[in-house]
């Protein structure tokens, strides 16, 4: 075991060296000192090594007369030392083994669990992730959304015609949804890219709706603050008729997303807005020129959805 000894008085070593630590020693570092003992049978006295590092070499060989005079082998001591030191290494290399297998990810797979419920594509199996990276809409919320939709657009069995702005898309599954029920055309928004190529752009292909699909590989804040020039070119004045908003839950502050939704230019004055969000979370009544329509709960998940002013007021028969 190394030990630093720092102290004002000299220290008198075995070979009648003083060694006065007060003094400046120039490129003295520090003092190492090795405790070896013997076996009981041959009772030699313990043996206290002092060495420093100055550069001259007279520290290594003091240390190789002090051994030699109390019946020691330096050379054998020299490769005791060796061997700890080794030993040492190969324990240290073991465990940052170790951590490295602990930190290794894990490579992503997906399965079919997900199915569009109604429309052109209806009980069409779709791709999602295993485990918890991405966090599709439940079915029955997707359901009760798009019941309220149809509703609000007087067509209890199809979504009015228009553009549909799905955003943190994942599988896509919303905006899949919608456009079998009637919408035109979907934005994807989805920031990883990995998710893109295995998931949602399988999801289109085997629906048949990538043509009426637009995929967006971008972070949603980004997107929300150049709306009206990323998709300016299909839709007018970059509004869109519908958009959903199921991000993670433990990874956005409501307040302020919903902030940015509101001044996007993506919103017009006859945009519906569906918001998924998890409870202990508190929604405003209004988003924008938008005024909420119901907020329904769902176990943990709670469904918002705003609207017009005209889709607040029942309609005539």
């Amino acid at each position: 075991m190394a030990v630093v000894v720092l102290s004002s008085s000299p220290i008198v070593s075995p070979l009648g060296i003083n060694i006065d630590m007060s003094k400046n020693l120039g490129s003295f570092h520090k003092v190492q000192l090795f405790s070896v003992s013997t076996p009981l049978r041959s009772r030699k006295p313990v043996v206290t090594v002092a060495s420093s590092h100055i550069g001259t070499g007279l520290a290594s060989e003091d240390k190789k007369l002090l051994l030699e005079r109390y019946g020691y082998d330096a050379n054998e001591f020299a490769s005791q030392s060796k061997k700890s030191r080794r030993k040492d290494e190969e324990r240290s290399g073991r465990n940052s083994q170790k951590e490295e297998e602990v930190v290794a990810v894990q490579p992503r797979t997906t399965h079919r669990l997900l199915q569009v419920l109604a429309g052109t594509a209806k009980r069409k199996k779709l791709l999602s992730l295993k485990g918890m990276d991405v966090r599709p809409m439940m079915e029955v919320v997707k359901g009760a959304a798009f019941g309220i939709l149809q509703a609000a657009g007087g067509c209890p069995t199809s979504l009015r015609p228009g553009r549909w702005l799905d955003l943190y898309s994942g599988t896509g599954s919303v905006g899949i949804e919608a456009i079998s029920r009637g919408c035109s055309e979907a934005h994807f928004v989805e920031m990883d890219p990995w998710v893109v190529s295995n998931v949602l752009q399988p999801n289109l292909e085997h629906t048949g709706f990538v043509e009426a699909s637009v995929i967006h590989t971008a972070r949603v804040e980004n997107f929300l603050e150049r709306a009206d020039k990323l998709v300016g070119m299909s839709c007018k004045d970059g509004a869109f008729d519908y958009i959903s908003v199921t991000p993670p839950y433990m990874e956005v502050d409501y307040e302020v997303l919903m902030d940015q939704v509101s001044k996007s230019p993506a919103i017009g004055e006859n945009t519906f807005i569906v918001v998924e969000y998890p409870s202990r979370t508190t929604m405003l009544d209004s988003c924008g020129c938008l005024e909420k329509m119901t907020d329904r709960r769902f176990g943990r998940t709670h469904l918002a959805i705003y609207g017009p002013k005209w889709a607040q007021k029942p309609r005539k028969s």
